[in-house]
């Protein structure tokens, strides 16, 4: 993951609401707590960990899904209305995502990441060919709706299911003082965040973006410090994390969670 990096997002909700109601029907079979239903701020919260999400279109014939289309708005997401199948005779759904991905491809260069929401294996050959113009490609799909063809094709492949199973490494502890806590739990879970993410080195900046990322309202001024390298001595000083000066830069770089 880079500062740069760009994200369009392409949702096939279609599919996923498919592969909710199977997951539904095996849990109801197997007499188990049903699995609910897609929460797209999940994923979100997931994807703003690759980079800036510039793009986020769904597709549906959202006559059929009402009760998700106020979620779908809230979290900034474009919904392009398809015709029932029934109607078309074909699935537009698909063909739109496609030639949308497409489309941007070759007209926003600056567009380097593109994720597929989807398990359905006929998004492959779309897949491949955004690899051969250079883009990163992520899917992301229900585990037993997610077809491996597709999921082999990615440059990486997350499951729903997979999202928000890690529990946090560390604690906020109770010496951390009360008006402090959002900004260092966001402050850990940024850098949990680029540890998953196998950033190499955890500069300052890398910390204070992915932070704005998941919450564009922070400001470290909110909770009384000059600058934000005020807030990472002041993390380390609560035993929250290990910092370290980066010899070429003279910047901060967080070496770990915790204290040594």
């Amino acid at each position: 993951m880079t500062e740069d990096n760009t994200l369009a997002v392409f949702v096939d909700f279609e599919n996923l609401a498919l592969g909710f109601k199977e997951k539904n029907s095996s849990s109801r079979k197997n007499a188990t707590r049903s699995s609910g239903t897609f929460d797209i701020k999940r994923v979100l919260e997931r994807l703003v960990e690759k980079g800036k999400i510039i793009v986020k279109i769904a597709y549906a014939d959202w006559t059929s899904f009402p009760e998700h289309r106020t979620e779908m708005h809230e979290s900034g997401i474009q919904l392009m209305e398809i015709p029932q199948r029934r109607v078309s005779g074909k699935n537009f759904a698909d063909m739109q995502l496609c030639v949308d991905a497409m489309d941007m491809c070759y007209a926003k260069e600056h567009v380097n990441t593109f994720v597929i929401i989807s398990g359905d294996s006929d998004f492959t050959p779309l897949v491949s060919k955004l690899k051969e113009n250079g883009k990163t490609v992520i899917g992301l799909g229900m585990r037993e709706s997610t077809s491996d063809l597709l999921a082999s094709a990615c440059d990486e492949f997350i499951y729903y299911e997979d999202l928000g199973k890690a529990p946090k490494s560390l604690p906020i502890k109770e010496s951390v003082p009360k008006g402090k806590r959002p900004a260092m739990s966001l402050m850990i879970d940024s850098i949990e965040a680029l540890q998953r993410e196998n950033v190499s080195t955890i500069y300052s900046s890398l910390v204070k973006d992915t932070m704005r990322r998941k919450n564009p309202s922070f400001s470290e001024s909110s909770y009384g410090y000059r600058s934000f390298s005020a807030l990472l001595e002041d993390a380390q000083k609560l035993g929250l994390i290990t910092l370290r000066k980066d010899q070429r830069s003279g910047t901060y770089a967080v070496e770990g969670l915790g204290s040594k």
